[in-house]
């Protein structure tokens, strides 16, 4: 993509011209490409795909929705976008923000409005935590949409980060070895959940949408309650990254390079059927 004359995309125009943000910009596009191709979101010898990029107005999805555009712009993304957001009806939500951010942009897109932050506040006893409930009224009609316009696929702004904190969330109060999935298929097998940032770190969404001067839009729902465990990790990783800069994509790459026969789980291996080349002899007991 060309910076120059009117070669650029509106969702672009204005963008810093320091080498620094040129940096980020490169990596954060390098990043989300090597995440298609690894993870295989794309079917290129398929009929062109319609995807759902759900925009919640923070800096994670702008940052999705930038990205996105610049590799469709580039001819890099063979599919057609659609920007979504889904107003769950949270007091004092700028409702307008969105839509005109999108108007102006030039970006297709679809508002939807569903007051699920009602049902949520009345399900959930005080003192716990929205998130589980939030989610999975979020997802329903995420998915709703997608099937009513044709997407084969919800795409979400989860990054880098978020599969880390989710690894030590289910290591830690879980007690499985499992984080968010690059991709995934829906129980009902007809729609991806995709998550293209999945190698992107969560302080270059930061940055980039501090330098776009993107419109962001607070949660004041899940994101207003302290005591998360969530933010727990979060805070723990912090500290961890202050000590020792770059411990995040070193852990990272661990869950990228999961070795099966290392790992104690037979379901994974089968232990069973290791044994020494040749056959056993008969007296010696085998373990089952």
């Amino acid at each position: 993509m060309l910076d120059d004359g009117d070669d650029i995309h509106p969702l672009f125009r204005g963008a810093p011209r320091t080498t620094e943000f040129r940096k980020l910009r490169k990596r954060l596009v390098r990043e989300t490409r090597e995440a298609i191709d690894r993870y295989a979101m794309i079917d290129r010898d398929g009929p062109r795909a319609k995807w759902l990029v759900c925009l919640s107005g923070g800096k994670d999805s702008y940052t999705l929705l930038a990205v996105l555009t610049e590799l469709q712009w580039r001819g890099l993304l063979p599919v057609d976008v659609l920007a979504c957001n889904l107003d769950q009806g949270q007091p004092g939500f700028p409702a307008t923000v969105l839509p005109e951010f999108l108007e102006r942009m030039g970006v297709p897109h679809r508002i939807e409005y569903r007051d699920t932050y009602s049902v949520v506040v009345d399900k959930v006893p005080a003192g716990r935590t929205y998130c589980a409930l939030c989610s999975r009224l979020r997802r329903a009609n995420l998915y709703r949409i997608a099937r009513e316009e044709g997407c084969s696929a919800v795409v979400l702004g989860h990054h880098r980060d978020d599969l880390l904190e989710t690894f030590f969330l289910n290591l830690f109060h879980g007690g499985k070895i499992a984080t968010m999935p690059p991709k995934l298929r829906n129980d009902e097998g007809d729609l991806l959940v995709l998550r293209p940032l999945a190698h992107v770190a969560e302080a270059d969404c930061e940055r980039f949408a501090r330098a776009m001067d993107y419109p962001i839009i607070p949660c004041d729902l899940c994101g207003s309650q302290d005591g998360l465990q969530r933010q727990a990790i979060k805070a723990m990783l912090d500290g961890w990254e202050a000590k020792v800069p770059g411990r995040r994509a070193k852990m990272f790459s661990a869950l990228c390079q999961v070795r099966p026969s290392h790992m104690p789980d037979p379901a994974l291996w089968d232990f069973a059927g290791l044994w020494p080349e040749g056959d056993m002899p008969d007296d010696i007991p085998r373990l089952r």
